[in-house]
This record gives structure tokens, sequence and C-alpha cells, in this order.
């Protein structure tokens, strides 16, 4: 289909030899008007020398610095008004590209796919998306129907414009929905099966499940404090009147500890109004 636009296509990639003889081909050939891009997070296998003799452009780095600092790679060298971000493992359809382009042209700034539930590798990944999910929709006030997908469409100036906040790690996608969503920018789903991946996967379930409790806690921080802060706040200050009101009742008296809760309220109140403000200003739209 003819767009009005230039496109490019982002393939962050890591030692899948495997995945790029087919997924190549079939890019060049839907898209022969596309600029690809396949960046290189140091593999050890052949997967440069694959990509070259597909006649696509190559960055590699010369450390491996995570899927994320692939995507900030490819998005600062894509030349198109719209980038398209997919993986290079084979779990993402090539065919599904037009699908997140017809809905971008619906006036969208960032279009995710957003899979399936039987798209997911295991029952666990799938109760962890949904959390994922549930949290990010709670802190956003806005349905978001799948956080992590790495398959997306975006307008490539507004993309860049987050760069900065994008980790190099794995929750580049969390990151960025939430940076669009934040600023006001149209964030649109279109639902796509992925396919299973050829390989062995580069996630690590225990060092990223870690991560994943310390990017539970960065959702809040960094895109709606005081719905992280005032929760706490308020059963810190529960906590610290209902002991008043035990020890009152049984001692006659008002506790050290009490006061301590209830002092700590009201500073864990201020610091997340604080933080409010200051995150405001940091996604405050200069357009």
């Amino acid at each position: 289909m003819h767009r009005d636009y230039k496109l490019s296509i982002v393939l962050p990639c890591y030692n899948e030899q495997d995945n790029l003889p087919n997924l190549l081909p079939t890019l060049k050939k839907l898209f022969a008007d596309a600029e690809i891009i396949l960046v290189d997070d140091a593999s050890t296998d052949q997967s440069c020398a694959i990509a070259e003799t597909h006649q696509v452009q190559v960055i590699r780095h010369k450390h491996n610095l995570g899927n994320g600092a692939c995507i900030k790679t490819g998005a600062r060298a894509a030349s198109g008004e719209v980038v398209v971000f997919m993986d290079a493992d084979g779990q993402h359809n090539p065919q599904d590209i037009d699908k997140l382009l017809d809905k971008l042209d619906e006036g969208y700034d960032m279009v995710v796919g957003a899979r399936a539930g039987s798209s997911h590798a295991s029952l666990l990944r799938r109760i962890g998306n949904g959390f994922y999910n549930r949290l990010a929709s709670y802190i956003s006030r806005f349905e978001i129907e799948d956080l992590t997908s790495g398959f997306r469409a975006a307008r490539a100036e507004l993309f860049r414009k987050f760069l900065h906040l994008y980790p190099n790690g794995f929750s580049y996608p969390t990151t960025s929905t939430m940076a669009f969503i934040r600023s006001g920018y149209q964030v649109g789903y279109q639902p796509i099966v992925a396919l299973k991946r050829e390989g062995k996967s580069h996630i690590r379930p225990i060092k990223d499940g870690l991560r994943f409790l310390v990017i539970i806690f960065k959702i809040g921080t960094l895109f709606s404090p005081l719905k992280l802060f005032v929760p706490i706040s308020i059963l810190h200050f529960v906590v610290g009147v209902s002991y008043y009101l035990y020890t009152y009742t049984t001692q006659g008296r008002f506790t050290n500890m009490s006061a301590i809760f209830i002092i700590a309220s009201m500073l864990i109140f201020l610091i997340g109004l604080i933080s409010e403000q200051i995150t405001a200003l940091l996604y405050q739209r200069k357009d």
C-alpha cells in the first residue's frame, strides 16, 4: 500500500542468525521502499553477515548494551517520518506492519501491537503482563492493552523526544508508552497474534523478574507520582491514627509511634506532591 511518508523499520538483534534468513527477505518483499535498519547488539554469531547479504543497513554495537539501547540507536539513525520497531526473533509477523500503519493513519501518534492471550509464552508471563497492564492503566487513567509489546509504529519525531528516558534494557516499551500518554499524545492498539520464536529467549526469568519489580515503582514515580505516594501516605496515616486510638483507650496516652506514622504520612504526601510537579514539567509539551 502506498503511503505519503517514508517508512523506517528498526530491528534490534542479538544472535538471531536462525531467524534473519526468513525475516529479512519477507520485509524486503513487502516493503521494498522502506528503510530497514538492523541494530546488532554485539552478536557472537553470523547475524551481521546474514543481514549484510540481504542489503539492509547494519549498525553494530561494540558491546552488548541491551534491547532498549538498540531501539535508541535505530531511532537516531532512522530517516523516515514513521518508524516501526519489531523484534528480529520471528515473533512479529511482517504482514501485521500494514495493520499498525493503517491504525496510525487514523490519527494516532503511536500504535502498539497488542498480543492475544495465547501469544504469551507461559501462564506466568500472561499473569505478569496482565498485572502490568492494570497497574499502568490505573496510573495513566487510560486503558492499556499491552504495555510490554515491542512491536509498534510511531511518528519518529515524537518518539525521539523521549530517547533520554528510555532504558537500555527490555523495558523500553513500557517507558515509551507511558511517556506518550503522559505528554498527551494519542496511543492506539492493534490486535495481533505473536508467533513462536525460533531459538532461545534472551529474557532471564529471575534477573529480569527483579527488574520488573523496579519498573513497577518506576512507572509510578516517573509518570504519576501521586498515584503511588497517596495510597502509601493514607496507609501510614490510618496506621498512626488507629494505633493512637488503641493506646489511648488501653493506656490513656498518645505514643511516639503514633506520631511517627502520622508525620511520615504527611512527609510522604508532600514528597509525592513535589514529584508530581517535577513530572509535569518533564512532560510538558513545547510544540
